[in-house]
């Protein structure tokens, strides 16, 4: 596949970007309607991977595996040096989330956390966390 701008490293690429134009317009949000656009599909083959990154510089790796995905970077590891720490969030329909918090845009996250009525079940990216959770889930 022809990639204008990049290249040509001689490695056939399978990625598909489809852009959707005009974007998808939606609305979520129990305290304030937030105006979302869904304006791209990503299509990766096996063993693909795409990084997504803000304008501070945090980083977002999405690998495409035979199996599905890694759906991010190790928690405790790369996802942290990247800028980003996840978290386990619950919702108040009892629906679980993952969000990825970019660092310094903490006291940010904690106000939606708060105007959407979320609960924070656990930061995933603390080593101490990650481990008593292994644990009690072998103990299960």
């Amino acid at each position: 596949m022809d990639h204008p701008g990049l290249p040509d490293s001689g490695l056939e690429l399978d990625v598909k970007i489809e852009v959707i134009d005009p974007p998808r317009l939606f609305e979520v949000g129990r305290a304030s309607a937030i105006r979302m656009k869904d304006c791209a599909r990503v299509r990766l083959a096996p063993d693909e991977q795409v990084t997504f990154v803000t304008d501070s510089g945090a980083e977002y790796d999405v690998a495409r595996k035979s199996w599905g995905f890694y759906a991010t970077p190790s928690l405790n590891g790369r996802l942290r040096r990247f800028g980003l720490r996840a978290a386990l969030v619950k919702g108040p329909a009892s629906k679980f989330y993952l969000f990825l918090v970019e660092k310094g845009k903490e006291p940010e996250w904690h106000a939606y956390i708060e105007r959407e009525a979320l609960a924070i079940v656990c930061w995933l990216d603390d080593d101490a966390v990650l481990d008593r959770l292994e644990r009690e889930m072998k103990d299960a």
